[in-house]
């Protein structure tokens, strides 16, 4: 891949060396180059197997000082819990004539929170909204009935991670314009947050490599001792 002048000379600032995690996102700002806000995402190398359901390792975290993007929320429920998902500023609130709309095409949202009963409806999605991450899910908290407090830790900055298939985890922490102060506490955060979702199946090593980036970056290697001592 060729590169461009300012990202080379972007990455001839990395020293050969494990940064700590605020000596990292010192150099990341000091790296940015680009005209634009961009995002700072953390990736970690796990020990997992995630082709085994008792090495997933899945969760939401809500960051300190959010991502910096206020996300477009869609809220599939009726009644009341459409009521209240409208006075907690949700984008869109819409029963199961979403099904319809999504399949003809419309993806104008980041996030997707349903109650249960609207579930049996959204199935007919999963080919759309689940290699997206849109697919709703009880276990990060998108499948509730609390559809007000869903809709408002999203537009707060909650961050769902989910390790891929080659067991590594991405995610946002913020944008580049963040203090280093909030940067580094939303690091912490969500580094602790993948840490605490070991699962017990996992043996050995669990974080084999932790990597920080923004959008056009370079990736800054974190050191490993100082991340599993917190």
């Amino acid at each position: 891949m060729k590169r461009s002048k300012k990202y080379l000379a972007a990455k001839a600032k990395l020293e050969p060396k494990k940064y700590q995690l605020r000596e990292a996102l010192e150099l990341l700002k000091e790296m940015h180059y680009t005209k634009f806000d961009e995002t700072v995402e953390l990736a970690m190398r796990l020990g997992v197997d995630p082709r085994h359901a008792d090495q997933m390792v899945r969760g939401t975290v809500l960051l300190p000082h959010g991502t910096g993007k206020t996300k477009r929320v869609l809220v599939v429920a009726t009644g009341d819990a459409a009521k209240e998902a409208e006075e907690a500023g949700a984008d869109f609130v819409m029963g199961e004539e979403a099904v319809e709309k999504i399949q003809n095409g419309w993806l104008d949202f980041d996030a997707v929170v349903a109650t249960p009963d609207m579930m049996r409806h959204l199935s007919k999605l999963g080919k759309i909204l689940g290699p997206r991450g849109l697919m709703p899910n009880p276990k990060t908290g998108t499948v509730t009935t609390e559809v007000g407090k869903a809709v408002r830790e999203i537009k707060a900055g909650k961050v769902e991670f989910r390790v891929d298939k080659t067991g590594i985890v991405h995610a946002p922490l913020g944008k580049i314009s963040f203090s280093l102060d909030q940067l580094e506490e939303n690091a912490q955060t969500l580094i602790s947050a993948v840490i605490k979702a070991k699962p017990p199946a996992a043996k050995g090593r669990y974080v084999h490599s932790a990597v920080l980036s923004s959008t056009m970056s370079p990736g800054v290697p974190l050191d490993l001792a100082q991340l599993e001592a917190k």
